[in-house]
C-alpha cells in the first residue's frame, strides 16, 4: 500500500458542518475558501486511491473532481469526475460510434481539447507581441518583461 495525495474540487464552497462530516470520512485540508481540498489516501494505486475517496465523500460534499496531486511514471496527473446519466449516456455512446471505450475516447477528447486549448493560447501570445512590436522595440519590450517577471507584479 502507497499513500496518494489527492486533491478534491468543489462545485461550491463547502460549509463548516460539511467540512466537519467529511473530515471524519477521511482526514481533509482546505484551502481558504474552502473549494478546494487535500488527502492523503492509502492503496495499492492511484485509481483506487481515488475511488475510495469518492466513496468517503460521496453525498458529503458538493464534489466535482478529484484528482491526483502528483503525476505517475508517466508524467500523467489521473483525474476522476463523476457524470450526470445523461452526459455518461452521451459519451458512452459517442465511444461507441468511434469504437473505443468510454475512458480511452474521454482520454483523447480531454488531451485534443487541452492542444486546441495551449495551441490558441499560444497564437493569442503571438497576436500580442505582433501588436506591442508595432509600438515599441524589441529590447524594450524584453526590459519590460524582465521587469514585470522580477519585481512579481503579474496582473494574470
Amino acid at each position: 500500500m502507497t499513500r496518494h495525495a489527492l486533491e478534491v474540487t468543489l462545485t461550491r464552497p463547502a460549509t463548516p458542518a460539511e467540512l466537519a462530516r467529511a473530515s471524519q470520512a477521511l482526514p481533509l485540508a482546505a484551502n481558504r475558501d474552502s473549494t478546494r481540498l487535500m488527502a492523503v489516501m492509502k492503496a495499492a494505486n492511484a485509481d483506487q486511491a481515488l475511488n475510495r475517496a469518492r466513496r468517503r465523500l460521496k453525498g458529503l460534499l458538493p464534489l466535482d473532481s478529484l484528482t491526483t496531486h502528483y503525476p505517475d511514471q508517466e508524467g500523467q496527473v489521473l483525474l476522476s469526475v463523476a457524470f450526470s446519466p445523461a452526459a455518461d449516456a452521451a459519451i458512452r455512446r459517442a465511444a461507441q460510434h468511434e469504437g473505443q471505450e468510454p475512458y480511452l475516447f474521454l482520454a483523447q477528447v480531454i488531451r485534443r481539447a487541452l492542444a486546441d486549448h495551449a495551441r490558441l493560447e499560444a497564437e493569442d501570445l503571438d497576436h500580442a507581441l505582433r501588436s506591442l512590436l508595432t509600438r515599441t522595440s524589441p529590447d524594450r519590450l524584453v526590459a519590460a518583461v524582465g521587469r514585470t517577471l522580477t519585481t512579481g507584479k503579474l496582473t494574470c
